[in-house]
């Protein structure tokens, strides 16, 4: 699987420029004091609709035959891969449809609908949502576009790993870790195969928020179980995944560490990058950076990277977070 899935990357990584942004890999010379690593901040807050989630849709979107194009496609999230797909159909000429929760962070909805995606919300737990919408695309005969379980959406997420070989290789730098914040893991999956495949030495650490951990304790039990969701900051990892997702096994492959941070250490993550690199990111690149501070003594003096996910957070609930 892991092998077929860097093909796969490889093909997107070529394919979606110059669409997609190659986002740059900073140094912190704060975080790095602070920590004892070397801190490289891979800025994917920083690339179209606020997300890494524009790459695997912009690639999802590119692999569709005529048909589908035609007929439009139907997903379901939680604010950040709606946006993306949105932006990638309007680019195509695809029509969208996405589902979401009516509690979905405002601004993330707001965006889905200027974009001109149709958005249906519905009040329901993350999971029966992504159910609902599951079905609804089977009903309508629509192509079904999950933000996680699909391998053209993980292989478009993995093309971050090829660009930090490629960042990495060229500065010199020997990334000891890799740390990834993950919901239902779409993006460790395709960063960690094609860190396993181009940077074996490098760790692939699954960071989640204590309060939202489904596919941790998947992992950690070897099959697919249901978690207790607790509300968290980080909405862009918040939910249950599916049964049949294939997260789970390509995440028992390629993740080589996992941590869990609690809120408050998320929310300090936040707050301590806005005072050292003034950036203003959502919950789910805090709960990277969080898992980051927390695993540095093992790192101490070599470089790690800290992919900072998206920074769609309102400014009031960033304000909050922060306080």
């Amino acid at each position: 699987m892991t092998n077929a899935l860097f093909q796969r990357i490889e093909d997107a990584h070529r394919a979606i420029r110059p669409q997609v942004a190659v986002t740059p890999l900073t140094y912190s010379p704060m975080l790095s004091r602070l920590s004892g690593c070397d801190v490289y901040l891979k800025c994917e807050h920083l690339q179209h609709t606020g997300s890494f989630k524009f790459r695997g849709a912009s690639n999802r979107i590119r692999l569709l035959d005529a048909a589908t194009r035609r007929n439009g496609v139907l997903t379901v999230s939680s604010g950040n891969h709606g946006q993306a797909m949105a932006l990638a159909g309007k680019l195509a000429g695809v029509p969208v449809s996405v589902y979401a929760r009516t509690t979905a962070s405002p601004v993330k909805l707001d965006m889905i609908r200027a974009l001109g995606a149709e958005l249906i919300t519905i009040d329901d737990t993350p999971l029966a949502v992504e159910l609902e919408a599951g079905r609804q695309a089977k009903l309508k005969g629509m192509c079904f576009v999950s933000p996680y379980n699909d391998i053209d959406v993980i292989a478009g997420q993995g093309t971050i790993g090829v660009e930090l070989h490629e960042q990495a290789q060229s500065a010199g730098i020997e990334l000891a870790g890799v740390f990834a914040s993950v919901g239902g893991g779409g993006l460790i999956c395709g960063v960690g195969a094609a860190v396993r495949e181009l940077l074996p030495q490098t760790d692939v650490v699954g960071c989640w928020p204590a309060n939202s951990m489904a596919l941790y304790r998947s992992l950690k039990v070897g099959r697919i179980v249901e978690s207790e969701e607790r509300d968290t900051i980080s909405d862009g990892t918040a939910g249950g995944i599916e049964q049949d997702t294939i997260t789970f096994d390509i995440g028992q492959r390629v993740i080589s560490k996992t941590t869990l941070v609690t809120e408050e250490q998320i929310r300090a993550a936040m707050k301590l990058l806005a005072r050292t690199d003034r950036w203003m990111i959502e919950g789910a690149a805090g709960v990277a950076l969080a898992s980051m501070l927390k695993l540095a003594d093992h790192y101490q003096g070599r470089a790690v990277a800290v992919v900072l996910s998206g920074r769609n957070i309102m400014l009031e609930k960033f304000i909050e977070a922060v306080k």
